[in-house]
């Protein structure tokens, strides 16, 4: 082999792995870390500390007895309290969503344990049969209205 073609052959391995470098660089530029996308969307852990606090203060308020004598919510246990509220905030973090265009992300799921949630903290209160039917019927608008109302 003369100098050259040996030249020529180290310029084209050098170009490849040079290549090969920009394509790595690349992918890492696209992938995120976890931290990045924990300062996109700060939204979601607003949410769970939120569902936190307020297990802590439903536990709290059953606990002391201060919903003695308010109609059904004096027949709620402190569990049922908390998934209430948890379905409550997620419902409003999914209507915060849809709001603002910075936080938009796919609702649907959210919108589900919204109302699972509450149908499990209302279930004991007002009987399963019905708040369940109330439940179904609920996802079942709000997935329509989100056919309806998605932009294309």
């Amino acid at each position: 082999m003369t100098d050259r073609s040996q030249y020529e052959k180290y310029e084209k391995e050098e170009k490849e792995e040079e290549k090969e470098y920009e394509k790595q660089e690349e992918k890492q530029q696209q992938e995120k870390s976890w931290d990045e996308k924990y300062r996109r969307d700060p939204l979601r852990s607003l949410t769970w500390a939120l569902i936190l606090i307020w297990a802590g203060i439903a536990l709290l308020i059953h606990n002391l007895g201060i919903l003695e004598g308010l109609g059904f919510l004096d027949q709620m246990e402190a569990s049922s309290l908390v998934f209430l509220g948890a379905g409550f905030i997620v419902l409003a973090m999914v209507l915060f969503r849809i709001l603002n265009p910075e936080y938009r992300r796919p609702v649907t799921g959210n919108i589900i344990v919204g109302f699972i949630l509450i149908g499990v903290g209302l279930g004991d209160a007002l009987g399963s049969e019905v708040v369940w039917a109330v439940i179904i019927i609920a996802i079942g608008v709000s997935l329509l209205l989100g056919g309806f109302l998605r932009r294309k």
